[in-house]
């Protein structure tokens, strides 16, 4: 394939679903914005923003890969970009973003190291949630076959064992590929000193963590390990940390926090993204399906060892509830009637497993928006904050008079 074809291959699958909202990104604007302008624009639609980013960055990945193999970039390239571009709250850019913002103003170079890094935690994420898929045996993602699921169709016959083994395979280096480019564009930022090599580390650091949590999740999914300290481990490494934590820290460092102020946002982001956690588990088992990305009750048919169903074990156990215990063994198995999920369900309830999740959650929150006040931060950016930490865990998030009056007058 040609180069010019290529790259306009390339070009129509970074297009593919538009920017959150369903808006056209629109063509680039010839004059440059001055920075209160662009700030302003960043902080009212962050995430079409990063898809704006995305949507350019991605045309040119895919445009390489096929020139490097056509059917390497078509199979593998359009179908990482697709899935980057097709979805998703943007949840970590925001976090990094007003994690930056609560520094005060961003200079031209923190805003451009911010949309970078925005970039690589999108498609870091692209990779987990596509190894994800894989190992959890999902069918769907965000309304549309999951991606090992699309590539095994397009070679082989539906349920094919072979076509399955490809799928999984192929959509395993699709997942590295996310993480490469992931990794390329972190490497590519044009900041040096200090902060650079805190930023390095922090990046690293938080790579490993989230294959550490997804490690303890197969392991105790495998060994059948119903431990509630376990299950809160894995909650931290594989969502509290990568999700909230980490990314309000990458933010802080670019915008030169100081060391109280960078231990505050971490530990309100640690439980909040804890609490994020919890509240996927419950609404996995309780949640409304057609509101979710992927299918409903899909970790009481994998038999994932949440924190949720781990305290039913516990509690059940210290009770001597036999009925209870015979019930949550079922979790596991993959064919699972509406009745057996109306059982799990019911013993999740009357062990109070349910309750204890809800109040946990809400004790989580309470104190991550204590750790927030704990420090000066910027009064838009504390609000902002504020407001995503909520909800990110499904709490209610009416915003407080003052802050929103405040808001209000800074635009």
């Amino acid at each position: 394939m040609p180069p010019d074809q290529a790259l306009g291959v390339a070009t129509a699958v970074a297009s593919h679903g538009g920017p959150p909202g369903g808006r056209a990104a629109g063509p680039a604007r010839a004059a440059v914005p001055s920075r209160s302008v662009q700030v302003r624009r960043i902080d009212a639609d962050l995430p079409r923003t990063v898809h704006e980013r995305l949507t350019g960055l991605l045309s040119r990945r895919v445009a390489r890969a096929v020139a490097v193999d056509a059917t390497f970039g078509r199979d593998v390239a359009e179908r990482v970009a697709r899935f980057t571009l097709g979805g998703g709250r943007r949840l970590r850019p925001q976090f990094l973003w007003w994690g930056l913002r609560a520094c005060g103003p961003p200079d031209d170079e923190q805003v451009e190291a911010a949309l970078r890094l925005s970039a690589a935690l999108e498609l870091i994420q692209t990779c987990a949630l596509v190894h994800d898929d894989v190992m959890d045996r999902a069918t769907t993602r965000r309304g549309r076959p999951a991606l090992h699921v699309d590539l095994a169709a397009r070679y082989g016959p539906q349920g094919s064992s072979d076509a399955t083994r490809f799928g999984e395979s192929a959509a395993v280096l699709a997942g590295d590929l996310a993480l490469a480019w992931a990794d390329d564009e972190a490497a590519a930022l044009e900041l040096t000193g200090p902060r650079a090599r805190r930023l390095r580390e922090t990046w690293s650091q938080m790579r490993l963590e989230m294959v550490a949590g997804q490690y303890l999740d197969v392991q105790g999914e495998h060994t059948r390990n119903r431990s509630p300290r376990q299950a809160l481990d894995a909650a931290c490494l594989k969502t509290a940390l990568y999700t909230v934590e980490r990314p309000l820290q990458l933010g802080a460092i670019l915008g030169r926090a100081d060391d109280a102020t960078l231990r505050a946002l971490c530990a309100a982001g640690r439980g909040a993204g804890l609490a994020f956690q919890l509240r996927d588990d419950l609404d996995d088992a309780f949640g409304d399906p057609v509101r979710r990305d992927k299918p409903a009750a899909g970790d009481l048919r994998t038999g994932k060892p949440t924190y949720l169903m781990a305290l039913a074990h516990a509690r059940a156990e210290r009770d001597g509830d036999h009925r209870a215990l015979a019930i949550l063994g079922r979790s596991g198995r993959q064919v699972l009637d509406d009745a057996d999920l109306d059982d799990l369900r019911y013993v999740l309830e009357r062990t109070g497993a349910r309750q204890l999740v809800e109040d946990r959650i809400r004790a989580l929150i309470a104190r991550s928006a204590r750790d927030l006040e704990s420090v000066p931060l910027d009064p838009v950016a504390h609000e902002r904050l504020r407001l995503l930490l909520r909800q990110v865990a499904g709490t209610p998030t009416a915003p407080c008079p003052a802050a929103a009056a405040t808001e209000g007058a800074a635009r």
